[in-house]
């Protein structure tokens, strides 16, 4: 089947390239993916009320069962993209059919049928599975890869990294963590109805957006190593082997394990930290507060992070930014209650953050190279897979921990009322206490009640550290890693021997 061809045609980075291709193309599949990261599993615990199911093993076991699935799938994709010769590339083919899945799947993780609890958890592994398992394992793989294959100019390809972690910054550090608390989980509290509609919504708007990041990008490097014999011939096993007798590999698959697990424990801590620990349920104020003052470092950085690690050195922008993330969390976990504190620790945390958020992949490009100029062979969809399974089982195990810890600790999820009467008698007949007074609240349009609970200690403990603790060991652990990845010293030298071997070939 002939696919449609790129309506990028220059052997340079365009303009056009950059805007559309690298900045808002993806916009859609990565908002969906932000949206998630911090809600999904808010739905699941105060939505659907999942926490008790299975004597509590349910939300802590599926998630992490999930990600056995998910890992497989990812290294059958990364073959399956090293395998793949087509015009217009091996990674970009695979865009077309995300763009169709991603926002189906996305939609079914939200329609959970009102049934009995095995019909609701078969539908949630289910949904979770096709979603992060087969239609995000391939975007998030083919668009991984965008920026390795897009050129091998370090500068152009510095800076497409920067535009492609600008429309990440810009999904879950703007919409998600300022405009979603302020105004739609006001609007939607744990109404099931509103909750799909808002995720139909921003489903199908992923469709035209991935579409136009298939139109308007292109494989240059793909088309300049041409090696499909020889790369056709190599077994997995093989692969893995050049992949992890490379040392530079293996420190930058071990930094982005580390900080994965950091980020996205704290990513899922976020909303019930400023729900319980900081703030009130939902009130509005302290999670934009947060995200907004907390944030800005990640806007401003957009201007100064690429000419500072031109100067200094990608590696090295990156470890001053682990040191300051180390010493942010610490105040915030030293003072969690106190928001003025808090605010400045998320302030040094997210100017500590910026390196690692727009040139990690530009670093990892670095090393793709190198390890073509050491094997003379590129495996960009194997080591993408690995790069892959570590994002993404992340996710599924972070969030199983998570939940073990919340229900261990004994998290109360909120309930739903039609007045404050019936609210009353509720927390009567089980023993709770709201966490403000009842007459405070202000009920939705439709009159309905949320009336969220005062947590234990326990949780409260295990939110604190979850959002700012964790984080404080993570970024210690990560600035020793990066001390050993010295990968810049010597690639202008390799891609230069690269590009002369490509030439004799062709000659």
């Amino acid at each position: 089947m002939k696919l449609p061809a790129s309506l990028v045609r220059s052997p340079e980075v365009t303009k056009k390239e950059k805007w559309l291709g690298y900045l808002l193309g993806p916009a859609g599949a990565l908002l969906l993916n932000a949206v998630l990261a911090t809600y999904l599993n808010v739905y699941y615990t105060d939505v659907l009320n999942l926490t008790p199911l299975w004597g509590g093993i349910f939300l802590p076991v599926f998630p992490i069962v999930s990600k056995i699935i998910d890992a497989i799938t990812n290294i059958i994709m990364g073959q399956v993209i090293d395998r793949t010769r087509t015009k217009e590339g091996k990674a970009r083919p695979w865009l077309l059919l995300s763009a169709i899945l991603v926002p189906v799947t996305g939609i079914l993780l939200f329609t959970v049928p009102e049934s009995n609890d095995t019909v609701k958890a078969l539908w949630v592994m289910i949904s979770y599975n096709l979603f992060y398992s087969f239609a995000y394992t391939i975007f998030n793989m083919s668009h991984g890869l965008m920026v390795p294959l897009s050129t091998r100019d370090s500068t152009a390809r510095g800076g497409l990294s920067v535009f492609n972690q600008i429309t990440t910054i810009m999904m879950s550090g703007i919409l998600v963590a300022l405009v979603f608390p302020m105004v739609i989980m006001p609007m939607i509290g744990v109404d099931k109805s509103k909750w799909i509609s808002l995720m139909c919504i921003l489903s199908i708007v992923a469709l035209p957006l991935t579409l136009l990041e298939y139109f308007f990008t292109k494989e240059r490097i793909t088309e300049e190593t041409e090696k499909a014999d020889e790369q056709n011939k190599l077994s997995f096993g093989e692969q893995m082997r050049i992949l992890f007798t490379d040392r530079y590999m293996l420190i930058i698959y071990g930094y982005f394990l580390v900080t994965t697990i950091g980020t996205t424990i704290k990513n899922i801590g976020l909303v019930y930290y400023c729900n319980y620990v900081l703030g009130t349920y939902n009130d509005g104020v302290t999670q934009m507060l947060v995200s907004v003052i907390g944030g800005i470092p990640m806007g401003v950085g957009i201007f100064a992070v690429w000419p500072l690690a031109k100067k200094f050195g990608k590696r090295n922008v990156t470890m001053v930014g682990c040191a300051l993330i180390t010493i942010g969390s610490l105040i915030c976990w030293l003072f969690p209650t106190n928001l003025v504190i808090v605010l400045i620790g998320q302030f040094i945390k997210n100017t500590g953050g910026l390196p690692g958020s727009y040139v990690f992949m530009a670093l990892f490009a670095d090393c793709l190279d190198h390890m073509e100029w050491k094997s003379d062979l590129r495996i960009d969809g194997a080591a993408m897979s690995i790069y892959n399974i570590i994002a993404v089982a992340m996710v599924g195990i972070m969030t199983g921990v998570f939940n073990w810890m919340l229900a261990k600790a004994g998290y109360l999820a909120p309930f739903t009322a039609g007045s404050v009467a019936e609210a009353s008698a509720k927390l009567a007949e089980n023993g709770w206490a709201a966490q403000v007074a009842l007459e405070s609240l202000k009920p939705a349009a439709d009159g309905v009640l949320t009336v969220a609970l005062a947590q234990p200690h326990s949780v409260n403990w295990v939110i604190a550290f979850a959002f700012v603790g964790l984080e404080v060991f993570t970024s210690a652990i990560a600035f020793v890693l990066l001390f050993f990845l010295n990968v810049e010293k010597t690639i202008g030298k390799e891609q230069a021997e690269i590009k002369a071997r490509h030439e004799k070939a062709e000659a």
